[in-house]
């Protein structure tokens, strides 16, 4: 395992399953995964009694977040640079499938935590805007512009490119949009990777920012 990001518990504690988000590139180095976009991350599953590991889905793109329903029939992860989400179930009449939560996300999902509705906060460190110009999805048909922009900056450079546009969505528990939240300018957190929901308020975590932020959601 290269890059283990995140893992999501069941109740009992026996089962954890976790993202490995690439077998080639770590954990600092993941601009250049996204911008490289291969297919070699994982889902994984394991069981704190047998000690077991098992690959439930392969070949994803930046798999990332990660979080079992509050059935704990499917567990949902994050497909950073395809910007959708996948479904994969782990009990139940459809254990062992998999299907599209939702697809084509306005943003690039980072973390999923369940919100007090019944669904889902998504957290996007930056947008794909529309209308408007978006560099990952400008360079995911040009990988040789994508190698001599790596080969002339560093990874600094380039994130200074990317917009410090944070995106927080609540999907619905079918993956419908309830509502989302913006900070177009990232005055308040950029690049935001989480939103964690409890006692009325909403945790918001940045891979970037040394610090949490915490919004009222009754003031919103």
């Amino acid at each position: 395992m290269s890059f283990v990001n995140d893992l999501t518990v069941t109740r009992d504690g026996r089962k954890i399953y976790f993202t490995d988000s690439s077998s080639k590139w770590q954990r600092r180095d993941y601009l250049l995964l996204v911008m490289e976009g291969t297919d070699d991350g994982r889902l994984l599953e394991y069981d704190t009694v047998t000690r077991e590991v098992k690959v439930l889905l392969d070949q994803l793109r930046f798999p990332n977040g990660v979080q079992l329903s509050p059935e704990e029939d499917f567990v949902l992860v994050a497909e950073t640079t395809m910007a959708r989400i996948r479904r994969v179930y782990v009990s139940g009449l459809m254990k062992g499938g998999a299907d599209m939560f939702v697809e084509n996300m306005p943003g690039f999902p980072d973390n999923i935590r369940p919100s007090s509705s019944g669904g889902y906060w998504v957290a996007a460190a930056t947008i794909r805007a529309n209308p408007g110009f978006s560099m990952l999805d400008f360079l995911s048909e040009k990988p040789f512009i994508k190698r001599m922009i790596f080969k002339l900056f560093s990874q600094e450079t380039v994130m200074k490119f990317v917009p410090r546009y944070s995106l927080v969505l609540e999907v619905s528990d079918s993956g419908a949009f309830r509502r989302s939240l913006h900070d177009p300018d990232g005055v308040v957190v950029t690049y935001v990777s989480e939103a964690h929901e409890h006692d009325g308020h909403l945790y918001l975590g940045s891979f970037r920012s040394p610090f949490i932020c915490r919004l009222s959601l009754q003031a919103i």
